[in-house]
């Protein structure tokens, strides 16, 4: 670790920042994603990065499950502790980077789509929103064939708000 770049150079800095990326989000991140938020700084290599999230794991701050890590109560109770060494310009771009991924993560939570063989042949396609704290919309379509309930389903999850507002438009303008 003797790279000159970046402000983060020893181990213990790579684990705080690992912590404090995974603090920010609201549930399990893949790998892929984790370091592509943590390798920003270019103080570190891959290399360190991935030895210092197995130590993580290791010592039961951070948890991984199916290919998905989250930090675990311990994580967080000395990301708290510790979160102030790491530089300030170095926790402001992990907030700013984690931020759209925190968001994407939150909107995804709020989406759910199924689908399952229909009655009478076919497929019938469920359709939720939610807003975090209750079920906004509901709705349940009858489709031909699966190709169609797969493209019904990543509709909804692409526009699942403009969907649910044109509904509410139609379903509630005056003529």
């Amino acid at each position: 670790m003797d790279n000159n770049l970046g402000f983060i150079r020893d181990k213990l800095d790579i684990k705080i920042l690992i912590l404090f990326i995974l603090e920010k989000l609201p549930k399990p991140v893949e790998e892929i994603t984790l370091s592509d938020l943590a390798l920003f700084d270019g103080g570190f290599t891959w290399f360190d990065y991935t030895d210092c999230l197995g130590e993580l794991i290791r010592t039961g701050h951070v948890t991984e499950k199916d290919g998905k890590y989250a930090i675990t109560d311990k994580g967080r109770r000395n990301v708290d502790a510790v979160s102030s060494s790491l530089p300030y310009t170095v926790r402001a771009k992990a907030e700013r980077l984690a931020a759209p991924v925190a968001a994407a993560m939150r909107r995804a939570s709020m989406i759910e789509t199924a689908s399952e063989k229909g009655s009478k042949g076919g497929r019938t396609v469920s359709l939720r929103l939610s807003d975090g704290v209750g079920e906004i919309m509901s709705l349940r379509l009858a489709v031909p064939d699966e190709e169609t309930a797969r493209a019904v389903e990543d509709r909804f999850r692409a526009g699942a708000e403009d969907i649910c507002s044109q509904i509410i438009g139609i379903l509630t303008e005056k003529k």
